[in-house]
């Protein structure tokens, strides 16, 4: 199928009678024409049989792109979100006597608050809203009656050594101790205990094990390790007794609070993380993570008809490994010159990634699951499995968003789309020039922005920061008065910048666009159509189905003149 106003002068040229009138200012016409001539009264149809097999193509990767779907969106629901926004709901937001919450917690005090308030009135739950209880409680914790408590929950922290700082030489007089921000050269690993016993010793994670990124820090797996016991009681005495005997000390950068829940109602795993980070600067941060996954694949029907779409993938991707090992052996080194052609590449790659994580995280699941909940008395990491499925997801999305893109190159029939395309190709050229101009522009603002406004402004605090801030300038959404923190250079900053990013640069973008298909119309509107469209193949088959079923008499002279050259 032509792409070009080039192409499709000649396509125009092939499919209309030989008159030398029509040959004229149409490069490369004159051997086409001389082509043709060659072959005189021999009605060629292939303007039909190009669209048939377009036709055919776009139907059997419509047929992928269905199942596919049918695959991906059956691995998520909407009641990932509901559960996962009522265990936020619950352990972040939820405030304790005193007024703290999880996202309020900015001390150590208020961290052992918060840990000793409405973090264990969460994870343990023995008794019904009307005080009574049941055999289903009397082991065991359901959280909001529902979600199983599997095994205990887990505390971890991260710690630095003492003098892993640079002290100016005015200040070591006045400073007997000094402790840097987080990493992995800094990290204290020495066992410690009250009364400078060995009573809290370090836990090595596995090399594999995912690491954490913080606000402050990116912190890896690994730690000082508490687990709290089964019941609220004994986990209160536990916690009391961290708190009294210095559990947190000034070298504490991270805790982690770390546990897992089932619900055998939606079949679904959440592996919820809250995190407190206490940087060099004092005062803690907060941040968590809350990831509702379907670890246990294949339990009803409808999950076996998802394993049925997941071979019907493997089988696609198999076929469409082979039709391009025929078109590179064919093309040799023409076939990587073409855009298509690398698209299809990345789409096969990204594929053969999906199915090999999901065979990983299958065979983890199956390994692991009897293994974690065999103690009820341990903590199960279920966020190993977890990191895994989240992983898989995403190489999933991204499959899916190529898959779709790829439609495009099947509806190349369309004069709409061929414009479309015509236009993007034609004026890439200009685009790359002006995005090198606009880039230049914006990314000096944003050197400014963080510059003036870092340290007072959330929205400048760092420099990806500022990118954001300025890409939602552009859109409209953000607020002015953020940037009276510089009451002189904050107006200066913003007026010049939506002056010449939003009034200039993004009208220049709009100009060349619009210029560039104003030309491709103008081209495509002297070029002659006479191919053959999707509407009339739809009603030639519609016409011959009716003769065929004899509800209508043979007509010969429908679509004749438009199918021959």
């Amino acid at each position: 199928v032509p792409h070009t106003a080039h192409g499709r002068a000649l396509t125009a040229a092939a499919s209309a009678p030989f008159r030398p009138e029509n040959q004229k200012g149409i490069p490369g016409a004159e051997h086409s024409a001389s082509r043709i001539q060659r072959a005189p009264g021999r009605p060629l149809r292939f303007g039909e049989t190009e669209l048939k097999t377009t036709l055919v193509e776009l139907l059997i990767y419509i047929t992928f792109l269905v199942t596919l779907s049918l695959m991906t969106f059956g691995m998520v629901s909407t009641n990932m979100y509901y559960l996962n926004k009522a265990m936020e709901d619950f352990f972040v937001e939820r405030a304790s006597d005193s007024g703290i919450n999880f996202r309020s917690i900015g001390s150590r005090d208020d961290f052992w608050n918060y840990a000793e308030g409405p973090l264990l009135d969460g994870l343990y739950w023995k008794s019904w809203y009307d005080k009574g209880t049941t055999n289903d409680l009397k082991n065991t914790s359901y959280i909001f009656y529902e979600n199983l408590l599997l095994g205990v929950a887990q505390i971890r922290q991260l710690k630095v050594r003492n003098n892993t700082c640079s002290i100016y030489p005015y200040f070591r007089p006045f400073l007997k101790s000094c402790y840097s921000r987080y990493s992995y050269r800094a990290e204290d690993k020495s066992d410690f205990g009250p009364s400078n016993e060995s009573e809290w010793k370090y836990v090595s994670a596995s090399s594999l094990s995912p690491w954490y990124w913080g606000y402050v820090g990116f912190y890896r797996s690994g730690g000082f390790i508490v687990t709290l016991p089964r019941s609220k009681e004994e986990s209160m005495e536990k916690l009391t007794f961290l708190r009294q005997n210095g559990w947190i000390t000034r070298g504490t950068r991270a805790v982690f609070i770390d546990f897992s829940t089932f619900n055998a109602n939606l079949n679904l795993f959440c592996i919820v993380r809250l995190v407190v980070e206490f940087p060099a600067t004092g005062g803690a941060l907060t941040s968590f993570q809350i990831q509702s996954v379907k670890l246990l694949r294949y339990i009803s029907y409808y999950d076996y008809f998802l394993a049925s779409c997941e071979v019907a993938f493997c089988l696609f991707i198999i076929t469409f490994i082979a039709q391009e090992a025929i078109e590179i052996k064919k093309m040799k080194m023409e076939y990587f010159r073409r855009a298509w052609n690398w698209l299809d590449m990345l789409l096969i790659l990204v594929s053969i990634l999906a199915i090999c994580f999901n065979i990983y995280r299958t065979i983890e699941v199956s390994l692991l699951m009897e293994e974690l909940l065999s103690d009820a008395h341990v903590y199960p990491n279920f966020y190993f499995l977890a990191f895994w499925q989240v992983i898989y997801d995403n190489m999933i999305a991204v499959n899916v968003f190529f898959a779709w893109i790829k439609i495009f190159k099947y509806v190349t029939f369309s004069k709409t789309m061929s414009q479309l395309s015509s236009t993007l190709s034609r004026c890439a050229r200009d685009i790359i020039g002006f995005a090198i101009m606009f880039f230049i522009i914006f990314f000096a603002y944003a050197q400014f922005g963080h510059l003036v406004f870092g340290s007072q402004v959330d929205d400048f605090s760092t420099f990806q920061n500022c990118i954001f801030s300025q890409f939602r300038i552009v859109l409209g959404d953000f607020n002015f008065e953020t940037l009276e923190a510089n009451s002189v250079l904050g107006p200066i900053y913003y007026i010049s910048f939506v002056f010449f990013v939003f009034f200039i640069l993004l009208n220049m973008f709009l100009a060349i666009i619009n210029d560039t298909y104003s030309e491709v119309k103008a081209d495509f509107a002297v070029i002659p159509d006479q191919e053959l469209h999707l509407a009339d193949l739809l009603r030639q088959s519609y016409h011959k189905a009716l003769v065929k079923l004899r509800l209508r008499k043979p007509d010969t002279d429908v679509g004749d003149e438009t199918l021959e050259w």
